[in-house]
C-alpha cells in the first residue's frame, strides 16, 4: 500500500468530521461557522479524546488560503460606487461604532495589565461585527426587509473595508512595535497610493481583458482567470508590504465592478466555502480549554463589553449618525457580536507574533458566545425602545425624530439642487478637481516610478548613460502626457467653474488659484522627469518643462489619446451598472428617511403564486405594499399592471412600511405547495421498453392512430425492430408484432399500457 502524504490524511479527517458536526448545527439552526469551530476543536491537539491532525503547519498554510478566498469573495460583494451612494450615515455610524470597540477593547485590556499590542489587536477584534452571522440572523428572523436591516448591512459593508485598512495600520504598528506618528501618516499615505493605484489600473485593464476575450470564456476558464488574478494581486501586495489579504479584497473589489461579477462570486463560491471551512476550522484548533479556564474572568469581561458597548455605544453611533431612536437601538443590538473577520485579525497578530498566546483562543470564546447571544439581543431590542422612550422626555424623542427628518431633507435637497450659489459652487468644483487630480497624480507617480526603476537601467545599458537618459525621457513622457492633461484641463469649462469665473471678484480668484494649481501640479510632474533625467542644468530645465506642458495643452493627438482613455475608464466602471436591469431602482432615493422604503423579495421555488396575475393575489389590498418592479433573470417589468403575472424565482420590488412588507414576506412564504417523496416518487417519470405480441390490438396500426400520448399519458420516443435496431418514432410508422416500444411515463400510466398491450 503506497503511503498517502500526511496533509490528505488530516484533509480527509478534519473534512469528514467538519461535514458531520456542520450537520448537527444545521438540524439546530446555528451558524456554520460555529460548527467549523468546534469540528475544529475535535480534531485540535487539545482534545484528548479524538484522534488529532499530524501536520499542523501545513493545515495553516491552507487556511491563508482560506482568508484569502473569503477576502476575495468579500471584495466581489463590495462596491466603491455602492459607498458613495450610500450617504453619509452608514460612513458617520461604522465610524463612530469602529472607533468606540477600538476604545473599549483598549480599555479592557489595561484593565487586566495586557501588553500594548494586545490591546490594540483586542479593539480591533471588537471593532468588527460578524456580517455573515448578522445576515443570517436577519434572515432566520425575517427582518431581513426591514428598513434598519439594510441600514445595518451597509455599515457591515463598510466596517469590512475599513477592517483592512485597520489590518494594514496594525501590521505596521507590529513591524515597528511603538507608535510613530510621522511613520503611521506615511504608511496611511503608501497605502491610499496602491490601494487607489491598483483600483485606477484594475479597472481599467481588467474589464478589458474580460470584454475582449468574452467568447472564449467559460466558466472553466473564468474560474482559473478570476482566481489567477486575485492570487496576481496578493503577491503585489504581499510584495511591497501589505497583507495578502489585502491584495485579495482589492481584486475581489476590483472584479466586482465588471458585468462578470455575479459569474466569477458563483463561480468560485464552492472554493471559498470550502477553503473558508479549513480556515475556521484551523481555527477551532487553537482553543485549548485549560486558556479557556484560567482566563473565564477576561472572557466574561470582553464579553458584557461586546454586549454593552454594542448595545449603547453602537445605539448612540447610529443615533449621531442621524439615524431615528428606534432605528438606531435597533442597529446597535443587532451588531453586538464579533465574528470572522476578528479571527483573521487576530490571526494576523498571532502570525506576525506581536500578541500573546492567549489572545486567539480567548476571542474564539467570545465569538461563539455573542454568536448565541446574537438572536436575542435582536429581539430585545424594540422592548428596550419602548422602555427607554416611556423614560425619556418628550421633548427630547421628538427633537432626535426632528432631527432625523432634517438630515435627509437637507440631503436630499443638496442632491437635487440644480442653482448654484458660490458656496455650491466652490464646494462643487474643487471636489471634482481634488478627486481627478489625486486619481491622475498617483498614476503618473506610478509609470514615472517604474520607468525610474526599470526603463531607465535598461536603457543605459543598451545606449550608455546621456542616450539612454535622453531615450527614457521621451519613452515616459509619451506615457504620461495623456495623464498629466486632464491634471491641467479638465473641469476648467464645467458649469460651476464658469460660475465662479463669472460671478464675482472673489470667487474669480478662488478659481484662478485653483486653476494654477492644477497647471502647477502638471508642470512639476514634467519638471519632475526632465530634472531627473535631462543633462542640462536645472535653470534650463524650467523653460524645457513649460515648453513641453505647453506641447501636451495644445497638442490634438494627445487630447484625443486623453479622452479615449477617460472614456474607456468610465465605461468599464458603469459597465456593470449600465447591463445589470437587477440594479436598485433610482426611484428608491426618494423614500429615504421616511417609514415607506423598498424591498427585494424572492418568490420560493414551490410557490403557490406561480402563474397568478397581481390581480389575482389583492397583494395592494391584502397585504398593503405595491409592486413596483418584477425582476426575472434579465428582464425587469418595471411599475407591472394587475395582469402581470408572477413565476418561482421571481424577485419583487415593494414599497411599504416595516410592518406591512414583514407581513406580506411571511404570506408569501406560508403560501407554497408542499409534495412529500412519496408524491415524488408517485408523480416521477420512467423509461421503460414494451414488447409488442402477435396478439396485441396495436398490430397494424401507426402510432398517431393509437393515440397513446392522449389515451395513456405517456410518450413513445424509440421503437426497436426484431434486428436490434432503435428508431424515431414516426407517427406513421405500422406496429409490428415482435417490436419493442421505448415509452416514457409515470409508473401508474405505464403499467396500464402494459395492460393494453
Amino acid at each position: 500500500m503506497e503511503d498517502l502524504p500526511s496533509i490528505i490524511i488530516d484533509l480527509a479527517y478534519i473534512l469528514v468530521i467538519a461535514g458531520a458536526v456542520t450537520i448537527v448545527f444545521r438540524r439546530f439552526r446555528q451558524p456554520l461557522v460555529l460548527g467549523y469551530i468546534v469540528a475544529g476543536f475535535l480534531a485540535g491537539p487539545y482534545m484528548p479524546y479524538t484522534p488529532s491532525i499530524t501536520d499542523s503547519e501545513s493545515i495553516n498554510d491552507w487556511s491563508q488560503i482560506g482568508v484569502i478566498f473569503l477576502m476575495f469573495t468579500l471584495g466581489l460583494e463590495f462596491s466603491f460606487k455602492k459607498i458613495i451612494r450610500m450617504g453619509l450615515r452608514p460612513i458617520i455610524a461604522a465610524l463612530c461604532v469602529m472607533g468606540c470597540m477600538i476604545s473599549v477593547g483598549n480599555t479592557v485590556g489595561m484593565l487586566f495589565g495586557w501588553s500594548q499590542m494586545d490591546r490594540l489587536f483586542l479593539g480591533g477584534m471588537l471593532a468588527m461585527s460578524s456580517t455573515t452571522i448578522i445576515y443570517k440572523a436577519f434572515d432566520d428572523l425575517g427582518l431581513l426587509p426591514r428598513k434598519f436591516a439594510s441600514g445595518v448591512l451597509s455599515v457591515l459593508i463598510l466596517e469590512d473595508i475599513l477592517g483592512i485598512l485597520l489590518m494594514v495600520m496594525l501590521s505596521a504598528l507590529a513591524a515597528s512595535n511603538k507608535f510613530q506618528g510621522m511613520q503611521l501618516i506615511t504608511n496611511l499615505l503608501q497605502l491610499g497610493f496602491f490601494l487607489l493605484l491598483w483600483f485606477l489600473v484594475g479597472i481599467y485593464i481588467v474589464p478589458l481583458i474580460l470584454r475582449k476575450n468574452k467568447k472564449f470564456i467559460n466558466t472553466e476558464t473564468l474560474l482559473i482567470v478570476s482566481v489567477g488574478l486575485c492570487f496576481l494581486l496578493v503577491v503585489l501586495a504581499s510584495y511591497v508590504g501589505y497583507s495578502p489579504a489585502f491584495g485579495a479584497f482589492m481584486m475581489g473589489s476590483i472584479l466586482a465592478e465588471t458585468v462578470e461579477a455575479e459569474r466569477i462570486e458563483h463561480t468560485v463560491s464552492s472554493l471559498k466555502d470550502l477553503f473558508g471551512a479549513i480556515f475556521f476550522v484551523s481555527v477551532g484548533m487553537l482553543v485549548n480549554p485549560s486558556v479557556l479556564i484560567q482566563y473565564w474572568l477576561p472572557i466574561l469581561v470582553i464579553t458584557l463589553s461586546v454586549v454593552i458597548g454594542q448595545a449603547t455605544l453602537g445605539s448612540l453611533s447610529y443615533l449621531v449618525a442621524g439615524n431615528p431612536l428606534k432605528e438606531a437601538i435597533q442597529s446597535g443590538f443587532s451588531m453586538a457580536q464579533i465574528g470572522e473577520f476578528a479571527f483573521i485579525i487576530a490571526a494576523l497578530g498571532q502570525t506576525l507574533g506581536v500578541t500573546s498566546s492567549f489572545l486567539y483562543p480567548v476571542v474564539v470564546a467570545v465569538s461563539i458566545v455573542t454568536t448565541f447571544l446574537t438572536p436575542y439581543m435582536i429581539r430585545a431590542a424594540e422592548p428596550a425602545y419602548q422602555k427607554l422612550q416611556s423614560r425619556l422626555p418628550a421633548r427630547l424623542t421628538n427633537a432626535i425624530e426632528k432631527r432625523s427628518q432634517h438630515t435627509t431633507q437637507s440631503n436630499r435637497r443638496s442632491e437635487a439642487s440644480q442653482e448654484f450659489t458660490p458656496h455650491t459652487a466652490w464646494k462643487t468644483y474643487s471636489r471634482m478637481v481634488f478627486l481627478k487630480t489625486i486619481a491622475w497624480l498617483t498614476i503618473c507617480l506610478a509609470v514615472t516610478g517604474i520607468s525610474f526603476s526599470s526603463i531607465l537601467p535598461l536603457c543605459r545599458q543598451a545606449f550608455t548613460t546621456v542616450p539612454g537618459n535622453i531615450i527614457c525621457a521621451l519613452l515616459t513622457l509619451s506615457v504620461i502626457s495623456p495623464l498629466v492633461r486632464p491634471i491641467i484641463m479638465q473641469h476648467n469649462h464645467t458649469a460651476s467653474a464658469l460660475y465662479l469665473r463669472d460671478h464675482n471678484a472673489s470667487t474669480r480668484l478662488l478659481y484662478y488659484g485653483l486653476t494654477g494649481a492644477k497647471y502647477f501640479f502638471g508642470w512639476g510632474i514634467i519638471f519632475n522627469v526632465l530634472n531627473h533625467l535631462s543633462p542640462l542644468p536645472w535653470i534650463w530645465q524650467v523653460p524645457l518643462s513649460l515648453l513641453v506642458t505647453w506641447f501636451i495643452i495644445r497638442s490634438k493627438r494627445i487630447k484625443l489619446l486623453s479622452i479615449r482613455i477617460q472614456r474607456t475608464f468610465l465605461s468599464n466602471l458603469r459597465s456593470r451598472e449600465e447591463q445589470s436591469d437587477a440594479s436598485s431602482p433610482t426611484y428608491g432615493r426618494a423614500l429615504r428617511g421616511k417609514d415607506l422604503h423598498i424591498a427585494s423579495l424572492t418568490l420560493p421555488h414551490n410557490t403557490a403564486w406561480r402563474g397568478s396575475t397581481l390581480a389575482q393575489l389583492h397583494i395592494g389590498r391584502t397585504d398593503r405594499v405595491n409592486v413596483v418592479a418584477i425582476l426575472r433573470g434579465t428582464q425587469r417589468i418595471n411599475i407591472p399592471g394587475g395582469n402581470s403575472k408572477v413565476f418561482a424565482g421571481d424577485i419583487l420590488e415593494v414599497v411599504g412600511d416595516d410592518t406591512s412588507i414583514q407581513g406580506f414576506s411571511q404570506r408569501m412564504k406560508a403560501e407554497v405547495i408542499s409534495a412529500d417523496s412519496a408524491t415524488e416518487r408517485q408523480h416521477r417519470l420512467t423509461l421503460r421498453k414494451m414488447d409488442i405480441a402477435e396478439a396485441s390490438p396495436l398490430c397494424g396500426q401507426t402510432l398517431a392512430q393509437t393515440d397513446i400520448r392522449t389515451n395513456y399519458h405517456c410518450m413513445v420516443v424509440g421503437i426497436e425492430d426484431k434486428r436490434g435496431t432503435i428508431l424515431p418514432s414516426q407517427p406513421n410508422r405500422t406496429f409490428q408484432p415482435g417490436d419493442t416500444l421505448w415509452v416514457v411515463g409515470e409508473d401508474s400510466d405505464l403499467a396500464m399500457l402494459r395492460m393494453g398491450l
